[in-house]
């Protein structure tokens, strides 16, 4: 009988690919903090979560005819933040506080996530030796 990882590890095998994703656009944020005109941005999880979960991919392109057709499962959704202060007159949008609890909360979701998936991989594996 074949083991189908999808059941198996269930929604969060997803969830630590989008999670990852907000953190690398959370940590473009905070580097373009004072980078005149740079305006912060987001993500929609759910979204971004409902797209990695249905199968929707994005092509990614190949420069040579021997390359192998691949596909992102995860599209980002990316959208500008509405800020919460005025305008300092550079355009810039990135609220560093704002940026870095985000980060935080991010980072701390996504090790959730990791351990949710470590203790199902713990139990497929007990399942297999027969613990």
């Amino acid at each position: 009988m074949a083991i189908s990882f999808d059941k198996a590890l269930g929604i969060h095998q997803h969830t630590v690919g989008v999670r990852s994703q907000r953190a690398e656009t959370l940590a473009s944020n905070l580097a373009n903090a004072n980078t005149p005109g740079y305006k912060a941005q987001d993500m929609d999880f759910e979204r971004a979560l409902q797209a990695a979960t249905s199968g929707a991919s994005i092509g990614l392109s190949r420069t040579d005819g021997r390359h192998i057709t691949a596909s992102s499962q995860i599209d980002g959704q990316k959208m500008y933040r509405v800020p919460n202060q005025p305008d300092t007159g550079d355009g810039n949008t990135v609220d560093a506080q704002v940026e870095r609890n985000l980060f935080m909360q991010n980072a701390l979701e996504y090790q959730a996530s990791l351990d949710f998936l470590g203790s199902k991989f713990k139990n497929m594996s007990k399942a297999l030796k027969g613990d």
